[in-house]
């Protein structure tokens, strides 16, 4: 399938955030995909991923969370701690979920979009978004699929503002998120009684999804919101 890719620009209440849209070549409205970056940025990885994805007969809109930044917002995966840098300087609160309620009113614009099939998917950074994605947004998405995303405190608190189907991703190696962080997570959901599927890959690492591009891994670091 032939998968044609597109600069856009979102609009925001801080400015405006540049995007890269992927469809098929052939016409027809179709189920829409939003992909989260990492921490490295948005990254020729991860739209190396929007592709794969739009194979799959996806629309994919991957946005540039980082654009207040631009233009020097991405990092090569050597650049750890570049980039953890430029991770702990976002806002996690009204900042990013004003972004993030900014790129689902778009991709819901798209004529060829079905606007009742729209899933969020990410990983590291993107992974976590996801996970606030479907706290705050559950009522404007369909599912969510959170690859090894750190999740903070509060998040926790509001899965009970889950609606919608959650996977989540994990690595059983992973330095940044221990299995007993996993396991929290997982004990909200069951306490509260929400559709999940968690999958954790034993002998993972972070960053398990590109680790043919990750040179090395790196230590955790000290961050708010998680254990």
């Amino acid at each position: 399938m032939n998968i044609e890719e597109t600069p856009v620009i979102i609009a925001t209440p801080d400015g405006q955030m540049p995007a890269f849209l992927y469809k098929p070549t052939v016409g027809g409205q179709r189920p829409a995909v939003i992909l989260l970056m990492e921490a490295f940025g948005l990254t020729a990885h991860i739209r190396e991923v929007a592709v794969q994805i739009a194979s799959e007969d996806f629309i994919v809109l991957t946005p540039d969370l980082y654009y207040r930044e631009l233009p020097s917002n991405k990092f090569d995966y050597s650049e750890v701690e570049q980039a953890m840098a430029m991770m702990y300087r976002l806002d996690f609160g009204q900042p990013i979920e004003a972004d993030l309620s900014a790129t689902i009113a778009y991709i819901k614009s798209q004529p060829d979009v079905l606007p009742e099939k729209i899933g969020v998917t990410g990983f590291c950074l993107g992974g976590g978004l996801t996970f606030l994605t479907a706290c705050r947004f559950s009522a404007e998405i369909a599912a969510a699929a959170a690859f090894y995303g750190m999740v903070l405190d509060e998040w926790i608190e509001a899965i009970a503002d889950i609606t919608v189907p959650m996977y989540l991703f994990h690595g059983g190696a992973d330095p940044f998120i221990p299995l007993g962080r996993i396991q929290q997570i997982e004990s909200r959901f069951k306490e509260l009684g929400k559709e999940y599927a968690l999958k954790i890959y034993p002998d993972a690492d972070h960053g398990f999804s590109a680790m043919s591009v990750l040179p090395t891994t790196p230590q955790r670091p000290k961050t708010h919101g998680t254990s």
